[in-house]
């Protein structure tokens, strides 16, 4: 059947389910991925059939607006000028079922528009009961609230929608699959399981199972990577080199990413590697420690891979699950300011040491994979299928 995810181009929203969609596309099916073109590598990969659309989003240059308002206003900005670039894609080549990411308002418009069942993949954490209360209502006091619901109502009144109430459309739909591990859910026990199911992180190893190979001499291995968008971190990656350059047993795999080069570090010690990108889930699977900016996508990766993690959060939702992670008992958490190379090694010996560290991690990563992953998303996928 032709299922048809809609996403937009964020990294961090298009690697969480990649790893479904491939599978959806093993299983015979025709999937097709609306997404800007900036992302088409990673789109092709999965098989799925690429529908471009053009994205207004600031994530090319990770220029997005400091009060949450303004950053919600670029998202419904996004979600009025791509709906008419989507609509002409989909009205005529319709989906038999719609699946899309938690910020592509578009795809449930269309999808209620032409009387198609639709699934919303949550690659973050989902609303619980309370949320309404406790984390919208001081949201909608803020200066510009008033006008961004008129906006988007407004909007939601011409785009084809059945669910013209704004709370109702953008807030809990029927079906959610959450591609986190549980144990990252924020109020976990006060989710309406009856709407969401969490099958956990979907990050299969695939193609990155041969991309990288531990070196023969590395006792230990610690990847640092603050993910695809905060990491225009110089200074960072400095106090990340001097704190496990020549350690004694240790390798070190630092990505930093489009904005920083290598020659903006100085020497680079005999015993750390430094790329643009890596193999995350690869090197992960094979180390022992991870430095992660504590983005649900790396903190799900870390949790799978069984790694103790410093988390060094760097802004969006790390704060919460950088503190998440230290509840957990698998992390700690050191902010950027305080990273300084002293503070780094030390965080980074006491965790490798720590045997309940240790522990704690093999469990979760076992309640991680025991939700299901991708074989438990797209078996639910199909489910819903007419």
């Amino acid at each position: 059947m032709h299922i048809a995810m809609i996403g937009i181009p964020a990294v961090s929203h298009v690697r969480p389910g990649l790893e479904v969609v491939r599978e959806l596309v093993s299983r015979g099916h025709r999937v097709t991925y609306a997404n800007d073109p900036q992302v088409s590598d990673l789109i092709s990969a999965s098989g799925a059939e690429l529908v471009p659309y053009r994205s207004t989003l600031p994530v090319a240059d990770n220029d997005w607006p400091a009060d949450p308002i303004g950053a919600m206003g670029v998202f419904l900005d996004d979600a009025v000028q791509a709906l008419p670039q989507l609509r002409e894609a989909y009205d005529r080549d319709p989906a038999d079922l719609y699946l899309y990411d938690i910020a592509a308002y578009p795809a449930r418009a269309i999808a209620e528009s032409q009387g198609r069942p639709f699934v919303q993949l949550s690659p973050a954490m989902v609303a619980w009961e309370g949320y309404d209360e406790e984390v919208a209502a001081p949201l909608w006091q803020l200066p510009g609230a008033e006008e961004y619901r008129a906006k988007f109502t407004a909007w939601l009144a011409s785009s084809g929608a059945t669910t013209l109430d704004m709370d109702a459309f953008a807030g809990r739909p029927a079906r959610t699959l959450a591609l986190i591990p549980k144990a990252m859910q924020p109020n976990a026990d006060r989710v309406d399981t009856a709407t969401v199911t969490f099958v956990g992180p979907c990050f299969e190893l695939g193609a990155e199972a041969d991309g990288w190979t531990r070196p023969a001499d590395a006792e230990k291995v610690v990847l640092v990577s603050l993910g695809s968008a905060y990491t225009r971190q110089p200074g960072f990656y400095r106090e990340c080199l001097s704190a496990i350059g020549n350690l004694d047993g240790w390798h070190l795999v630092l990505q930093i990413g489009k904005y920083v080069e290598a020659e903006e570090l100085g020497p680079i010690p005999s015993n750390a590697q430094v790329h643009h990108w890596v193999p995350q889930r690869a090197i992960l699977e094979q180390a022992d420690a991870f430095v992660t900016h504590a983005g649900m996508g790396g903190s799900s990766e870390g949790l799978l891979a069984s790694v103790p993690m410093i988390a060094v959060p760097q802004g969006a939702d790390q704060f919460m699950n950088a503190d998440r992670l230290v509840e957990l008992g698998v992390a700690r958490r050191i902010d950027t300011a305080d990273a300084t190379a002293e503070a780094l090694r030390t965080a980074l010996l006491e965790l490798a040491a720590d045997p309940e560290v240790a522990a704690r991690s093999a469990a979760l990563r076992a309640e991680a994979k025991a939700e299901g992953g991708t074989a438990r998303a797209a078996d639910l996928i199909e489910s819903y299928l007419p």
